[in-house]
């Protein structure tokens, strides 16, 4: 099964497109902070930031085709109202989120300079590229992973033998909701349903030759490889960040806690090496995510150089706008969106994935219906609307107050839809 060098590299493909610069933020302060529960949280985590995005790309592999086509059994006007909002969160947070990320990894410890200039810099230059396309971004891709993964199995590697295995307590009241919910934060899923055609069409050109089911084995077998060095490499950084729960300021950013892990266990030259390629490898994230938008955008307009140009200029100005404040600043923005658009996202991937005799039009429409509703209280709860408080109406809700209330609601309809007669014109 691992002897076929189509799955190796598809796999190394796979885990590229996921472990972007921005998944390095989350698992060392997850870890910090989880204390003797790391192993909890990590559970949580991976099962939003590694087991839905794979699941994500398994969808695609039965769909062939786009981000379209995950939710056009709904309607197709949800499915390009879907699609428009995930290009619009992408090119609005995770995008902007790079540039502030280098600033504090890169720039911060060494000179005195602020924010905004950096962000203007960064998209000035995401421009260039975005307009020039120039195949040394994937050149950087194939060096920037490897190495950036060496560095990382590096730090784990002498945190393990090198520190004491005391973790603290932990600071989450329910730890492994709150590893689901800072799963969100990685836009993974997202990822996995906009960018994971990109796979496919790879897949299907290098192996013409080869059946359906033999393609699909590939991106299977793929998948699964790609999600174990995710859980490895999550799993040793959310545990480096609770070995090390006594080394730092309790108040401490992401990014800072990722650097002082860094010159603790590498040194301080190694630390600059890892901020560069780090710097480089949000740099690369950043020019995709504007430049897949404005693909999406020219492609409604009918090929549209003018629509594409306009979608890329919209894209670098929003990470400007976003990019000249803090990490945390854009995290906490991040919230509310995702607590709205990563559940329908989930139903989404794990509905294209069931057998098509339980996913029919109407339980596609059922199951999305209820998960967007019952994903509102999360919403207002994020945003700490009266409704939401301690005592307010939407406490009834079961799992609501780990922000994850559309849970049952989703499961009850999938059930519900499945058991009543299909109305004929959503048979399948």
């Amino acid at each position: 099964m691992f002897k076929s060098k189509d799955t190796l590299v598809t796999a190394f493909a796979l885990f590229s497109l996921f472990f972007g610069a921005g998944n390095l933020l989350f698992p060392p302060l997850l870890g910090f902070k989880s204390g003797n529960m790391w192993w909890l949280v990590t559970l949580g985590f991976c099962l939003s930031a590694v087991l839905i995005p794979i699941f994500g790309i398994l969808a695609h592999a039965k769909l062939q085709g786009t981000i379209f086509d995950f939710g056009k059994k709904v309607s197709p006007t949800f499915s390009l109202i879907f699609s428009i909002l995930i290009y619009a969160i992408s090119i609005s947070i995770p995008s902007p989120r790079t540039a502030s990320f280098t600033h504090e990894i890169a720039i911060q410890p060494f000179f005195d300079s602020p924010y905004i200039l950096t962000s203007v810099v960064y998209f000035v230059l995401v421009f260039i590229f975005v307009m020039n396309r120039s195949k040394i971004l994937n050149i950087l891709g194939k060096i920037l992973t490897p190495a950036i993964i060496l560095i990382l199995f590096a730090i784990i590697g002498l945190t393990i033998f090198d520190f004491e295995f005391n973790f603290g307590v932990t600071e989450f009241p329910s730890p492994f909701a709150h590893g689901i919910l800072e799963g969100y934060q990685t836009f993974d899923a997202i990822g996995a349903v906009v960018v994971g055609g990109v796979i496919i069409v790879s897949v299907n050109l290098s192996n013409k030759e080869k059946s359906f089911d033999e393609k699909k084995a590939i991106i299977k077998t793929a998948g699964w490889l790609a999600g174990l060095a995710l859980l490895i490499i999550y799993t040793g950084l959310i545990f480096t960040g609770a070995v090390m729960h006594n080394q730092f300021d309790t108040a401490i950013t992401r990014s800072a806690l990722l650097t002082g892990i860094s010159t603790l266990t590498l040194g301080s030259t190694a630390n600059i090496f890892l901020s560069v390629l780090v710097s480089l490898a949000c740099f690369t994230t950043a020019v995709g995510i504007v430049a897949g938008t404005a693909d999406f955008i020219k492609h409604l307009f009918k090929g549209s150089e003018k629509v594409y140009t306009l979608t890329a200029i919209l894209g670098c100005v929003l990470g400007v706008v976003m990019g000249q404040f803090n990490v945390g600043y854009i995290i906490a923005v991040a919230v509310p969106a995702l607590m709205f658009i990563y559940p329908i996202t989930i139903v989404l991937i794990l509905l294209n994935i069931v057998p098509n005799k339980y996913a029919s039009t109407f339980v596609f429409r059922s199951v999305v219906i209820a998960t967007a509703l019952f994903s509102i209280p999360d919403f207002l709860s994020s945003i700490g609307s009266p409704l939401a408080v301690e005592g307010g109406i939407l406490e009834w809700i079961p799992l609501q107050k780990f922000g994850m209330g559309w849970v049952l609601p989703a499961v009850l309809l999938f059930i519900i839809a499945n058991l009543l007669p299909q109305p004929k014109t959503t048979r399948e």
